[in-house]
């Protein structure tokens, strides 16, 4: 059974350092916990296709970005991926897209981490789907905040998240929405975490800011399976 997927503005999953795994088994589900606490197995995201590019030297392996009202996600497409690096491939630039997929945090020698999704399908899709996903994840967010001091220890002690910069989170990313003069989308229908079909790509740092990407030859490396 799958995990659902969840969803997390990009300027929270940019600040995101801790990664956890449930057992000891290499078959164990692994999470990227996020600030305000978001156990992330699987990402939803929707936002602006800004940049595809294959950085692969042997094999093809696409980087992409995908920006939301917040901030960027970086997505990593290669050999594991062949269905959503084709999908990859064949994009324009800048066009609204949908992304469903792996969380993972990368962190190199120098200790510094690289959040990014490893994409299990990729779709266009339209300004008002784009929308309604903001609206909704400030909703789930703001979920998050209202728990924030429930967060577990190790949690809390790691990244000391603040309400107020989150709350100054989802202001901006329905802020840009106000800004786009559009009536805010609907969300009465929108399906909860993990209820759309994951096939098809609608399942259901400082902020802003480009942590430095890794070289080619460490994303290479990685474990994409």
């Amino acid at each position: 059974m799958r995990e659902p997927a969840r969803r997390v503005f990009a300027a929270e999953y940019n600040r995101s350092e801790m990664k956890v795994k449930e057992g000891e088994s290499q078959y164990a589900p692994g999470y990227v916990i996020t600030p305000t606490g978001a156990r992330c197995n699987r990402l939803f995201v929707v936002g602006v296709l800004t940049e595809v590019e294959d950085i692969g030297r042997e094999d093809s392996l696409y980087r992409a970005r995908v920006s939301d009202p917040t901030g960027t996600f970086l997505v990593y497409a290669g050999r594991y991926q062949p269905e959503a690096a084709q999908v990859l491939s064949s994009m324009e630039p800048p066009e609204f897209v949908a992304v469903t997929g792996k969380a993972d945090v990368y962190q190199p020698d120098d200790g510094d981490t690289i959040p990014s999704i490893r994409p299990e399908a990729v779709s266009t899709v339209d300004r008002g789907e784009r929308d309604r996903w903001v609206v909704t994840t400030a909703r789930r967010t703001i979920e998050r905040l209202e728990k924030l001091d429930q967060l577990p220890e190790e949690v809390e002690e790691r990244y000391h998240p603040s309400l107020n910069e989150y709350r100054d989170v989802v202001r901006e990313a329905l802020r840009n929405l106000l800004g786009e003069e559009r009536h805010e989308p609907s969300v009465e229908d929108e399906p909860e975490d993990g209820e759309a079909d994951p096939e098809t790509g609608r399942a259901d740092g400082e902020q802003g800011r480009w942590r430095e990407e890794p070289p080619v030859e460490d994303v290479e490396e990685w474990d994409f399976s």
